[in-house]
């Protein structure tokens, strides 16, 4: 696959991404490890952490939508940048002093919740004014590799850290990467177009719900976002059951959690630089069909972990094959969402998808966490493991779609070459 170029504008926006990302991947799993190691917190409140902030952060960005879609999306990058930097650099300050706690952790969850789905939103929104439709797939699979690559190299770089200099050491550089990402997308030159509102951006019942109407009136989206909610949420609802079996009860020192997470990531390059070979050779149809299929059926492998180097390489291994797949998928559904949204329902579309998705999180985790508080955390992961086999029932079965959405007020691509 050819190197192809889309612009010093993105490639100013794919960097401050990128920073973003190396950021949050030294601070992967921060919050959770917080709890864990300094505040003594058990498994209900591991999974409260992980499904309360989020939760809450996604209904602060309800009201959000129609303000982000109606407004020029690089000030709100910039803007929710900061908030996310204000909001992880209270953590460090507090601990200085001794005076974190619990609350102020759930706290910070839910405020860099709700300026995530912001930001995405409209950085979503972005992205479709900057490149071609052509080369959409290959930006976000840009994206996406980005991602992984920084998970891959950040996790254990942070264990070690978090070793030699203490637990709030990941957390510092979280935040100061949120200040770097602003930075990078403040270097964006070039005015942006100002928003063509078809509605008005008041907070009308129109206004705010929109973004789910245009998903689930389109036959294709409604059934990937259903199959999406399930297969993050029931993912993700196993991260802090993890943190719990492998560090408390298996007794997995820092650095080899943050590699048992870290070195399958780098199977997310493998994907994502697939995507656009794959999608050509096959066509989108059959990807979403059968890679979102292998999506699912690796979680159960998670029930056999044990401790020692052998549960170390099971869970690298199932952590591995569920990585590929996604990141080959992901891309491939970002590309498609874009292309039929209309572009004065991106930002909502984007907003209402990560809402969705954080909220299914929050009630997942938070029943998972439950569960494991009765049964234990190996048999709630057994029962994610169980639930995700059934999703792939959800996904679209016909590849007859509406046509891409038109924009008439789209922009050419800046810079495409």
């Amino acid at each position: 696959m050819g190197r192809r170029a889309l612009g010093r504008p993105f490639g100013l926006l794919w960097a401050a991404y990128a920073v973003s990302a190396y950021g949050s991947g030294l601070g992967f799993g921060a919050l959770p490890l917080l709890a864990v190691l300094v505040l003594d917190a058990g498994p209900a409140q591991v999974s409260a952490l992980s499904a309360v902030g989020p939760a809450v952060g996604a209904l602060i960005a309800v009201p959000l939508a129609p303000w982000v879609e109606f407004r020029r999306k690089r000030p709100v990058m910039i803007g929710m940048d900061l908030v996310r930097f204000a909001a992880m650099a209270s953590i460090p300050v507090a601990y200085a002093f001794g005076l974190l706690g619990f609350v102020q952790l759930l706290v910070v969850s839910a405020v860099i919740a709700a300026a995530k789905i912001a930001f995405g939103a409209a950085s979503g929104a972005y992205l479709k004014s900057l490149v071609r439709q052509e080369d959409l797939l290959v930006a976000n699979a840009r994206f996406e590799s980005t991602n992984w690559s920084s998970i891959a190299v950040g996790p254990p770089l942070g264990g070690a850290a978090i070793g030699v200099f203490g637990p709030v050491t990941t957390v510092v550089a979280d935040a100061l990467s949120y200040l770097l990402s602003a930075l990078g997308i403040t270097a964006i030159r070039g005015k942006e177009e100002a928003p063509h509102p078809k509605e008005g951006s008041s907070l009308t019942a129109g206004a705010l719900l929109a973004g789910w109407r245009h998903i689930l009136g389109h036959p294709v989206l409604r059934a990937l976002y259903v199959n999406q909610l399930l297969v993050g949420g029931l993912i993700m609802a196993t991260e802090p059951l993890l943190a719990v079996l492998l560090l408390r009860r298996l007794g997995f020192p820092p650095w080899q959690y943050g590699l048992a997470f870290a070195a399958p990531c780098l199977g997310g390059l493998i994907g994502s630089r697939l995507a656009r070979r794959v999608v050509a050779r096959y066509g989108r149809d059959r990807v979403f069909r059968t890679v979102g299929t292998l999506r699912a059926v690796w979680l159960i492998g998670l029930v056999f972990v044990r401790p020692g180097v052998v549960g170390l390489v099971t869970v690298m291994t199932v952590e591995l094959a569920i990585i590929v797949n996604m990141s080959l998928y992901g891309p491939v559904l970002s590309t498609y969402r874009l292309e039929h949204t209309p572009k004065h329902l991106v930002a909502r579309t984007l907003t209402a998808w990560s809402i969705g998705q954080q909220a299914t999180i929050a009630v997942l985790t938070a029943l998972a966490g439950l569960l494991a508080d009765v049964t234990g955390p190996r048999t709630a992961l057994g029962v994610a493991g169980v639930l995700i086999l059934g999703t792939p029932f959800l996904l679209p079965r016909r590849g007859r779609a509406p046509r891409p959405a038109l924009d008439p007020h789209r922009t050419r691509g800046v810079g495409t070459g």
